[in-house]
């Protein structure tokens, strides 16, 4: 149960933080819109030409590659918390996990899927 506690804990000072800055920032900030300030931002880009263009396979597989290496940070914490009883065995554990991330990451990059530059 303190391993739960702990997590819901977490949690509710995420979301509290959250909550409280946005809140914090519309009722302290400055408000003065132009129409540089309301117009969407585009990564650096002026947001001009059609919003339906097509974007490059690249885009995706970039995204795709992003999520699955990323998400490897959800099943680090509960190990973490489960540490302790895991003992050696749990370290050996994620010690393989991290083996295979390295593994994948690796064939990823040597096939060039990081490069932005080719086309």
């Amino acid at each position: 149960m303190q391993g739960w506690l702990s997590i819901l804990i977490m949690i509710g000072l995420g979301v509290a933080f959250g909550a409280g800055s946005v809140v914090l920032s519309r009722l302290l900030g400055p408000h003065h819109p132009t129409p540089e300030k309301e117009s969407p931002y585009e990564c650096g880009m002026p947001p001009v030409g059609n919003a339906r263009e097509r974007q490059s396979v690249k885009f995706y597989l970039i995204a795709m590659i992003f999520l699955l290496f990323d998400i490897e940070v959800a099943f680090l914490y509960p190990w973490a918390m489960a540490l302790r009883d895991l003992r050696w065995v749990g370290f050996a554990q994620i010690v393989v996990f991290f083996g295979i991330l390295v593994v994948g990451y690796t064939y990823v990059w040597k096939k060039g899927a990081l490069d932005w530059d080719k086309p």
